[in-house]
């Protein structure tokens, strides 16, 4: 059961389109249970209706025409239960629904299986027999195993548009794509879709503008692919025995065949660009190696995939991409990454769309800083589909709509004017301090990375640099940079702050953070070697960020030092130690420098319990927001399957924050927040309440939040964080919170619009 599962899977996934995979499903499924019938039953977003969409057994005439309320029939009862149904005698049941025109009432036995995507329910697939029998427990079990596997192929299809082709809809009902909010804001513009060259599959639908050019790219990558073969046959010639050594054989008969080099040359010729022609070849390939009974012949289908990431990996090197960059451009992708979205003129650069992570992942992080709407964690997702098609990002609620109907595009262009004239108004708070009605004050500080974000942060009215990520330019190069590279870096920012205070937080990586120079390879990075941990077990490498710091202060005095992924006090004494060895060693140089202040980030359970002993040492504390939720709610905040559990307002999360702070109150420490916490408006708002004394956070979130402080007196604030500490559910603090800024007229903080 599990080869023919494989089979299944690899077929459905190279099928061309939502069409072909249905009819892959119920052919296979009947032939693997011995069913007589086997259909699948697509719910519509409409109105909930459940359609018969592909079958075996039953009259094709009924595909499309059979459409069942969702209390109606055994389907409808399938999926209003969420749950299997296997039945001996279905006719007798007293919801058993009568089609003529599909011919059911010549089968008796009846299993039906919910398909669901994270909670949601696509529809049903149902396998039926003439005979009176309950299925067998495998074959419930192969059913819901196929309803898991036609899930994620109906939610891609709803993403590419083609559920509303197979419903035969005229209308575009401009469905939304659900994801999770990762920076708010709304964005109208154009796909701009990225890949790894490895993920063949991922390689977008494109037309080729130079198809001669297009040819020799495809031409050349295989030439090389050709000599890369071979030159990996030589080298390993005598070292392997004969049969292994036979794979390169294989592979070179594979790159000479002529079906590969003709086939991939007909689609770029029909007007498809290199590498979608090679994409659809391969995969051609594939199916037709799947579909053999021969198990050594179908083990070839891994040898045909191989070849095609080979082919696509030198063609991005043979040929560049030379496509003008729309002037609003969306960047879509599996897995957006921080240097793709650096590769887009941020002049250009519109919004950004993953089917991947969450509102803490790097990217999204990245996209607050630069102020654009982004949307994480969008599992429906079929970028391959979507290059150089109209979109509408809403980063509030976490939405896509692919080539929006007018009204939707009209409404959002209503929401994006109401947008840029609520932040125009609120520039003249820039000036203004950030203090409460009855005059408590609490200062807002910038997070950057990059010297491009310096302008926008002194622009913003902050009061210094509350997160300096230094890993930025070491992410950047294929190197570590050096002390006085780094120590230019550093006093520019420190420079154009000055005298405000400006806190570099020594190397971060590990985690989603990955050098390429530098590559760490563990099964469980976020719990790894990452932070302080690697810096400290790198002393060469400490040692230098920490002397370019120090370097780059002398003349200014507002540098603060901050060790991030603390969470045993014996890192800090080290930590110290090096810092003060960094100093010494300069004045041994003969230069005046000044000893800074220095904290850690806590953002770990450990540091939380440790924040006594962390405040006697230190002269201040940073809550890094993003990591301590992740932590405590051991979710991993860039998997999209539990990015719905990830959740700052969890009581924890706020019981944990309130700790912190009140034992900085105690030691007479201050005491920071520096992740997305601080710059949702109404979280702010709590946590000034906590007695936190700084909150920073993009420039773009700035002056929102400093609205919302101004708002506000800090009895009402007090009083608010109260009501919020004593509830148990994180939905119940969100309507606190937007019950209080809507209240008070703010309500355009937390939504689209005015």
């Amino acid at each position: 059961m599990l080869e023919t599962l494989h089979r299944i899977v690899q077929e459905v996934n190279a099928a061309a389109d939502l069409p072909h995979a249905l009819n892959i499903i119920v052919n296979r499924v009947a032939e693997a249970t011995g069913a007589d019938v086997a259909s699948v039953y697509l719910r519509t977003p409409e109105d909930g209706t459940l359609a018969l969409m592909a079958t075996v057994g039953l009259k094709e005439s009924a595909v499309g025409r059979v459409r069942l309320k969702p209390d109606e029939g055994l389907v409808g009862l399938v999926a209003e239960r969420a749950e299997p149904m296997n039945l001996e005698n279905a006719d007798r049941h007293p919801r058993f629904r009568y089609f003529p025109e599909t011919g059911e009432e010549r089968f008796h036995s009846f299993l039906g299986v919910p398909i669901i995507h994270y909670r949601n329910l696509l529809g049903v697939l149902v396998v039926q027999q003439q005979t009176h029998r309950r299925f067998e427990e495998d074959d419930v079990a192969f059913l819901v195993t196929m309803g898991a596997q036609l899930a994620g192929v109906i939610a891609h299809a709803q993403a590419s548009g083609d559920i509303e082709r197979l419903h035969r809809r005229a209308s575009r009902a401009s469905r939304p794509l659900r994801g999770v909010p990762g920076a708010r804001g709304v964005a109208i513009g154009t796909a701009r879709v990225v890949y790894a060259p490895t993920e063949l599959n991922a390689v977008p639908d494109r037309k080729a503008e130079n198809p001669h050019f297009e040819e020799e790219v495809f031409l050349a990558a295989v030439q090389a692919v050709r000599e890369e073969i071979k030159e990996l046959a030589d080298r390993l010639d005598g070292a392997l025995p004969a049969a292994e050594q036979a794979v390169f054989e294989a592979y070179q008969r594979i790159l000479d065949s002529n079906s590969l080099i003709q086939d991939t040359l007909e689609r770029i010729r029909a007007g498809s660009w290199a590498a979608g022609a090679v994409r659809e070849t391969i995969n051609a390939h594939v199916r037709t190696f799947d579909e053999m009974e021969d198990a050594y012949l179908r083990e070839r289908a891994a040898d045909i995939r191989d070849i095609g990431r080979r082919i696509l990996m030198r063609m991005q090197l043979v040929g560049s991409d030379t496509r003008e960059v729309p002037e609003h451009a969306i960047l879509v992708g599996q897995e957006v990454n921080a240097s793709q979205l650096a590769e887009i003129p941020q002049e250009r650069l519109a919004g950004v769309v993953s089917a991947r992570g969450s509102r803490n992942s790097h990217v999204a992080i990245l996209a607050r800083a630069l102020g654009i709407p982004a949307v994480m964690g969008v599992t429906e997702l079929d970028p391959a589909r979507l290059d150089g098609r109209e979109l509408i990002t809403d980063g509030y609620i976490g939405r896509v709509y692919v080539e929006p109907a007018r009204t939707v595009r009209r409404e959002y262009k209503r929401l994006m004017r109401e947008e840029a004239e609520l932040s125009e108004g609120l520039k003249q708070l820039q000036p203004l301090p950030a203090e409460t009605t009855d005059g408590y004050r609490v200062g807002l500080y910038a997070n950057t990375g990059l010297i491009s974000d310096v302008g926008s942060s002194i622009e913003s009215g902050c009061d210094g640099v509350g997160l300096h990520r230094t890993e930025f330019p070491f992410m950047i190069r294929e190197h570590f940079p050096g002390e006085l590279e780094q120590a230019r870096l550093y006093r520019e920012v420190i420079a154009a702050f000055a005298p405000r205070p400006v806190t570099l937080r020594t190397l971060d990586i590990g985690g989603d953070k990955a050098l390429p120079y530098f590559p760490i390879k563990e099964d469980n990075p976020f719990l790894g070697w990452r932070g302080i941990r690697m810096t400290l077990d790198h002393p060469e490498i400490f040692l230098t960020q920490l002397r370019a710091m120090l370097r780059a202060d002398i003349g200014f005095g507002n540098l603060r030092v901050m060790f991030p992924m603390v969470s045993r006090l014996e890192e800090v004494d080290e930590a110290l130690k090096l810092l003060k060895r960094a100093q010494q060693e300069l004045e041994e140089d003969g230069l005046e420098i000044n000893a800074p202040k220095v904290g850690v980030m806590i953002e770990v359970p450990a540091a939380v319990y440790q924040v006594d002993s962390l405040a006697k040492r230190l002269d201040f504390l940073s809550i890094g927001s993003n990591d301590l939720a992740q932590y405590l709610l051991a979710v991993d905040r860039n998997n999209p399957r539990v990015a719905s559990l990830y959740d700052e307002l969890h009581p924890a999360v706020l019981r944990a924050v309130n700790a912190i702070a009140k034992a900085g109150l105690r030691h007479r420490k201050p005491v920071s927040v520096c992740g997305s916490m601080a710059g949702d408006p109404g979280t702010a708002l709590l946590l000034m309440a906590m007695g936190i004394h700084g909150l920073s956070m993009s420039s773009a979130n700035l002056l929102r939040v400093k609205w919302v402080i101004r708002s506000f007196s800090s009895t009402e604030a007090q009083s608010l964080l109260q009501q919020a500490l004593a509830m148990e559910y994180p939905d119940d603090v969100r309507e606190l919170i937007a019950h209080a800024l809507e209240q008070a007229g703010l309500g355009s903080l937390i939504r689209a619009g005015k």
